[in-house]
């Protein structure tokens, strides 16, 4: 390897890194990159041998005080060599002074805390086929562009951090890969999920609810658009309700992560949150 380097990445970029990601088994979106690169056009990296890519990271920066880490992948034949590890120190120089975040699988979590990221919960990944068709809850109804504004002012209530121009593109209702419902109630927001097609799954996230009986009622919603198809939802351990949700509809665990933070972890109400938005941006 002669022409070795670090460089920021396009958004055409990021459509090799989620094929990596499909390979890895984390089943990403089929239109994931449009919105991760909204989120923070400055914040994916991948390390290149010419042309040639060798590791790649995202290191999104949310506001002035928090980043989360992601999209973390090395090429499987050139694993242990260092490589990875250049990219991930670019990446946390380029957080320098924020709290960082990330959603840490279990081979790396020991590396994660030897580089200060201290473990808060984990997040589980359940997967099952939807045997259900629809809801008959009239409180719920499919986004449209008039409803953006105000799914934007609830969600700040599950991730403190602004996020607008993620969520603008994350919610777009013309999107072909994804339905985004709504739940309100004398004219409030109280809770809205949103399935998109993944590589291998549908997935759900994020799932907010005021309550589980709203919860519910939401998810019966998003996975009655995919009947008869697998669905996949990454849940926070920390709420009871969102697994026994999860087990309700004979969703079984598959896959973990651990939620890990380096600096002053942000507070989330967990009770409230049913699915995480992603894994690879939080």
């Amino acid at each position: 390897m002669q022409n070795l380097r670090i460089k920021q990445l396009d958004k055409r970029d990021l459509g090799t890194i989620l094929k990596w990601a499909a390979n890895e088994g984390w089943n990403p979106g089929s239109d994931d990159a449009e919105a991760f690169y909204s989120a923070d056009t400055s914040g994916f990296f991948g390390y290149f041998d010419g042309d040639r890519p060798i590791s790649f990271i995202s290191g999104v920066k949310y506001g002035k005080d928090f980043g989360f880490v992601g999209l973390y992948i090395c090429d499987p034949e050139l694993r242990g060599k260092g490589y990875g590890k250049l990219v991930w120190d670019h990446c946390i120089k380029s957080l320098h002074g924020r709290t960082m975040g990330l959603d840490g699988v279990i081979e790396q979590q020991d590396n994660y805390a030897r580089s200060g990221f201290e473990t808060a919960y984990r997040h589980i990944r359940y997967a099952g086929i939807s045997a259900v068709t629809s809801t008959d809850d009239k409180r719920i109804k499919r986004i449209d562009e008039s409803t953006l504004p105000s799914l934007i002012e609830y969600d700040h209530k599950f991730f403190p951090p602004q996020r607008t121009s993620f969520l603008t593109k994350w919610l777009d209702p013309a999107s072909q890969h994804r339905s985004t419902f709504c739940y309100t109630e004398d004219g409030a927001v109280k809770g809205y999920g949103t399935i998109r097609t993944g590589h291998d799954a549908y997935r759900v996230g994020p799932l907010f609810a005021d309550d589980e009986r709203i919860a519910d009622s939401l998810f019966q919603a998003l996975i009655g658009t995919v009947h008869g198809k697998e669905v996949h939802l990454d849940l926070p351990e920390p709420n009871a309700h969102a697994l026994s949700l999860a087990e309700q509809y004979q969703m079984e665990p598959v896959f973990e992560t651990a939620r890990m933070y380096k600096g002053t972890a942000p507070t989330f109400p967990l009770g409230n949150i049913y699915g995480v938005t992603t894994l690879e941006l939080g």
